[in-house]
């Protein structure tokens, strides 16, 4: 990407959280700022990347970023680590020394959790590891506060030489809200200061680090008393007071604007005194907080009397229509049932399912349309678009919980074998940045312990599913320059895979796939198979000529449907009975040749030959005018 004219100072931009904390980075003056991509964190580093006068780059996965930026806060320079709340998981092996050592330079993780699960396996709340690692936690509200909070947490860092970590949420990350910014300010390293009894953590000079953790701890605990981050908000209705952060300080003041409100922007560690205090001066006292008990068990702990989540969900977002009803049972008011809207006279028609699915052309489809006409297989998942093939039309995943999963569960499945699942082929499916991320790992694992499992590698080129970014895998950088790609036969090869069960093949080539795959689950043994063909929606994909359906010829078989290819649509259903008696549903097809990209997997598995190019049933149509 080209590097952007930052605004002038005191300029108001329309922002949303991620573009807010990228830009308060550039202006901290950050020297180093690597992330992985993961939603709803990516637009982080990706908007960082367009800024000057400081190195950003996308790492192979969460805990090389995170060692990437410390290295740059060890040699004293301001640094910066972006993340989803999963990828904090990967990371946490870094950060729970990093607590001990300290940092020279500020060093600050953006985490974004998925409050609402919009794009994630699970709903982690990134708070835990505030406590877990003993280190502050600062939590904007809105993008404001999320380009004013990042500025604050380098002077926090430095100030008290730890890690800071910004719990953001998808709220936060992709709402967008105008923001007063300033200019970059200068941050000069003092290189790196030998010094092995801090930056070597063997046991003995970890033990005696610990002490100088919990008394940093506790000078933090202090600050966060005084804090100008954590502050009431008087009301003139005292019935009921609310400790809250981050957005949900934003539902609860649109809930309830007469209410008093604590609101933490420090929220670890947190305030008790501030709180007590506060409690004291509200009939009830509500603690809101996404997603999970956190505060409200300290604050029960510090004997303080107040509810939670007693009232409240502990997933979701805590909206109004969530706060309103909660908090007016705990009032005893009369809390109004949702409206019974009239009967209508005419039951709404049914509305077609529409599940998520592949693109048009997705390289993938054609890899999960093979796996769904295989029999006595298990298929072991991973993160990224392919997760889908779990779903209608292919039904052809069987387990997916995390990044390189895959690989270590194939294993399990095969060495843990029952008696019904003796002869069942293992396939485990994987992309090509999640093998680089996490993946290679659970390869070496397979061939090393004598698996009898089979790999799909998918290589699209791309992280696909966070927005086509680049990877070692392509041969671009972050800038979109050029950069050494890897070489992905070979790599598996010195991994330990024979190089007779190694197979590069076109995923949009079915008989090839189809008999690639049938033969690999033969061989008890590990084999890889690589599909090689780019995501549709990066540069690296060429269009070619869409195809469209002869009506005439069209025999209503549905073949085409099983690709999955959303670009084929049903224009009539029937059935049908045959002379033995049974009955055949048949579904007419047409194809948005709009959108079409000219891959070719519908017209191979077409019986009648109905699927052409579209300029062939133009021309046939203008001989026939003639």
């Amino acid at each position: 990407m080209a590097a952007v004219m930052p605004a002038p100072a005191q300029s108001r931009l329309l922002m949303s959280g991620n573009e807010a904390v990228a830009r308060a980075v550039w202006e901290s003056g950050v020297k180093v700022a690597a992330a992985y991509p993961g939603t709803p964190a990516t637009e982080m580093l990706e908007v960082i990347s367009t800024y000057p006068d400081l190195y950003s780059e996308w790492s192979v996965n969460e805990k090389t970023s995170l060692e990437v930026a410390f290295g740059a806060a060890m040699a004293g320079s301001r640094a910066f680590c972006a993340m989803k709340h999963v990828g904090l998981n990967v990371a946490s092996d870094a950060l729970m020394t990093l607590t001990l050592t300290g940092v020279a330079g500020g060093l600050v993780i953006a985490v974004a959790d998925d409050v609402g699960l919009s794009s994630s396996q699970n709903e982690q709340d990134s708070r835990f590891w505030g406590r877990f690692a003993h280190v502050p936690v600062l939590e904007p509200a809105d993008s404001q506060e999320a380009y004013e909070y990042t500025k604050l947490a380098y002077a926090l860092s430095e100030r008290f030489q730890t890690v800071v970590i910004l719990r953001m949420t998808t709220r936060i990350c992709h709402v967008k809200a105008l923001v007063t910014v300033g200019e970059r300010v200068a941050h000069v390293g003092a290189g790196f200061q030998k010094d092995p009894a801090r930056w070597v953590m063997v046991p003995g000079a970890a033990q005696k680090r610990i002490p100088l953790m919990f008394q940093r701890e506790a000078e933090l605990r202090a600050e966060a008393e005084v804090s100008a981050l954590n502050f009431v908000e008087a009301g003139s209705d005292r019935r009921v007071g609310f400790v809250t952060s981050g957005p949900a300080y934003m539902h609860v003041k649109e809930a309830f604007p007469e209410a008093p409100v604590l609101k933490l922007g420090l929220s670890y560690p947190a305030p008790f005194e501030k709180i007590r205090a506060f409690a004291a001066t509200v009939d009830n006292c509500v603690v809101v907080e996404e997603v999970e008990p956190l505060l409200e068990t300290e604050l029960k702990a510090q004997g303080i009397r107040l509810a939670g989540k007693d009232l409240l969900p502990r997933s979701g977002e805590l909206s109004p229509p969530v706060l309103k009803p909660a908090v007016g049972r705990l009032l005893g008011e009369a809390v109004a049932e949702p409206e019974q809207k009239p009967a209508r006279a005419v039951a709404p028609l049914p509305v077609f399912p529409r599940p998520p699915t592949m693109c048009v052309a997705c390289p993938h489809l054609g890899v999960y349309y093979t796996l769904s006409q295989l029999r006595n297989i298990t298929i072991s998942g991973d993160i990224g678009c392919y997760t889908l093939g779990f779903g209608h039309p292919w039904n052809a995943l069987d387990a997916c919980i995390s990044m390189g999963a895959s690989m270590g569960m194939a294993l399990g499945l095969d060495k843990g074998r029952g008696e019904s699942d003796k002869d069942k082929k293992i396939v485990a499916v994987i992309g090509d940045s999640t093998f680089l991320h996490m993946g290679m790992q659970g390869l070496l694992d397979i061939v090393y312990n004598k698996g009898n499992v089979t790999v799909l590698l998918l290589d699209n080129r791309a992280v696909g599913m966070t927005g086509g970014q680049d990877n070692p895998g392509n041969g671009r950088d972050i800038h979109g320059e050029e950069a050494p790609r890897v070489d992905f036969a070979k790599l598996v090869k010195a991994l330990g895979v024979k190089d007779e069960r190694v197979h590069v093949v076109n995923p949009y080539e079915l008989p090839t796939l189809f008999k690639t795959l049938r033969d690999e689950t033969k061989i008890p043994e590990p084999s890889v198979i690589i599909t090689n063909q780019p995501c549709v929606l990066i540069q690296d994909y060429h269009k070619l000529k869409p195809f469209t359906v002869i009506d005439d010829k069209c025999t209503g078989c549905g073949n085409c449907l099983d690709t999955g290819c959303p670009a084929i649509h049903v224009t009539k259903r029937d059935s049908v009975v045959k002379p033995s008696g049974k009955t055949v549903d048949l579904a007419f097809v047409r194809i948005e040749s709009s959108v079409c990209t000219g891959c070719g997997l519908c017209v191979q598995p077409c019986a009648p030959d109905a699927i052409v190019h579209a300029d062939k049933v133009i021309q046939i149509k203008a001989l026939q005018r003639h």
